[in-house]
């Protein structure tokens, strides 16, 4: 680069672009942008030096989507060439905030006759998950909640599912009933035959210990179903 140019430009040649692009959303937001734009966008605050243009094309080609490099692993990311750990960080960073942000947004409270807003919280809860995993959500006698603690990740199905664990739980916190979710990442919020058959174990498990089963919710994408729920309503979601 001549002495001029970098008279003009000092030492990031992109200043000009990047200012140009950040006003353009805080100006419009992003539903206009393409999705390679939103993440050089993202990358201008991880990489302050390299055109983050050509890095992005480069990460959505090699993981398919926006949705797909934010979803990539830690391990994965790092394999591109220009992304380190500080900006592999930053990418595995962004959908955690979008998870929080997601669920202070919704009340915490909530009873468990309200069951739409129990597939709200847990839509929100799931957004960005990339694994399968279980929860246990408590209710005491009145139907209030007491907490929601994470029981499992990896596979659910009848032979890897810990019971034990879930029982262990609900006794300590004095559980009179439960909701237990499961999430299909990348899938469909339609149960599986081993997601019934887990049901149906995990029911019979608590009704001998008098706690109340009251839903196993499915959750796929901004997706919900009960899978007890013979009318098999479907509660979608958008945030």
């Amino acid at each position: 680069m001549a002495k001029a140019e970098k008279e003009k430009f000092g030492s990031n040649p992109h200043k000009d672009h990047r200012t140009r692009l950040k006003r353009r959303f805080l100006d419009e937001g992003l539903d206009n942008f393409e999705e390679h734009n939103v993440l050089e966008l993202a990358l201008f605050f991880a990489i302050p030096q390299r055109d983050t243009n050509e890095l992005a094309h480069e990460l959505i080609d090699r993981f398919g989507s926006l949705s797909g490099v934010l979803d990539a692993s830690f391990d994965s990311l790092l394999e591109v060439d220009g992304i380190g750990e500080h900006a592999a960080t930053f990418l595995k960073l962004l959908p955690e905030i979008s998870r929080r942000y997601m669920l202070e947004k919704i009340p915490n409270k909530f009873n468990i006759s309200n069951m739409e807003q129990i597939a709200r919280y847990l839509v929100a809860k799931y957004a960005g998950e990339t694994e399968e995993v279980a929860y246990l959500i408590l209710f005491e006698n009145g139907a209030n909640l007491i907490d929601c603690v994470k029981i499992h990740r990896g596979n659910i199905n009848s032979s890897s599912f810990n019971i034990r664990k879930a029982i262990e739980v609900a006794i300590s916190k004095k559980a009179a009933a439960v909701i237990i979710s499961h999430n299909h990442p990348n899938g469909r919020a339609v149960p599986s035959n081993d997601d019934i058959n887990t049901t149906n174990t995990i029911r019979n498990a608590f009704s001998f210990l008098d706690i109340t089963l009251a839903a196993h919710m499915l959750v796929a994408e901004n997706e919900c179903i009960d899978i007890l729920d013979k009318t098999k309503t479907t509660y979608r979601f958008t945030f």
